[in-house]
């Protein structure tokens, strides 16, 4: 009897310890890891910058003296503000009846004689098109021809320097300008101007 007692309190104390050793092990906390996986980086690409474009300008070119003797070819930009809703074909001509009346200021000269007129001006798809009387070709010597010819390619062409300009003279296209006999080339670009012509 009293070893029954006995093997029982062994059984009840095995019992015990193995419930408090599983005990033990369930009341251990979880450990978490205080460490965060690092974010990853996003590497951002910088977008392209877009090279602006560059709005037309309207612009009326004039004669002006460079180093007292030689020639060149200046413009006067015109405000565009008022005229956001013209035509190419308007603001041109706005710009060539401006031409037609001379420079305002006395450091500056026009080459194109004082009574021409703008018979008309179109554009069309080969180009604009100038139509001027006959007092264009009248007076002056070749440096003269020569200057109030660039002044009509450049004002023509201000708005796209690339524009061919078709010129003519009361209906008929300019071909050789004034007496010495200066072959104009139809259309003319600027490229045309500068390769053949000096002022």
């Amino acid at each position: 009897m009293a070893q029954l007692r006995y093997q029982s309190r062994r059984f009840w104390g095995g019992l015990v310890g193995i419930t408090l050793v599983l005990g033990g092990f369930g009341c251990q906390p979880q450990q978490t890891s205080t460490e965060t996986s690092p974010s990853p980086t996003v590497s951002s690409t910088p977008e392209p910058t877009e090279t602006p474009i560059a709005k037309p300008e309207l612009a009326v070119y004039w004669i002006a003296y460079k180093d007292q003797d030689q020639l060149v070819l200046e413009p006067t930009k015109l405000p565009l503000d008022n005229l956001e809703n013209a035509t190419s074909e308007e603001k041109l001509t706005m710009a060539f009846k401006r031409l037609l009346e001379g420079p305002a200021n006395a450091d500056k000269t026009n080459a194109i004689p004082d009574k021409t007129q703008l018979n008309s001006l179109k554009f069309q798809d080969d180009g604009v098109r100038i139509d001027l009387s006959r007092e264009f070709t009248t007076g002056g010597g070749t440096k003269s021809m020569q200057a109030r010819l660039g002044q009509i390619v450049y004002t023509a062409s201000s708005l796209d320097p690339k524009e061919a300009v078709w010129i003519s003279i009361d209906g008929e296209p300019l071909e050789v300008l004034s007496g010495d006999g200066l072959i104009v080339s139809q259309p003319m670009t600027r490229k045309e101007f500068e390769d053949n012509f000096s002022l």
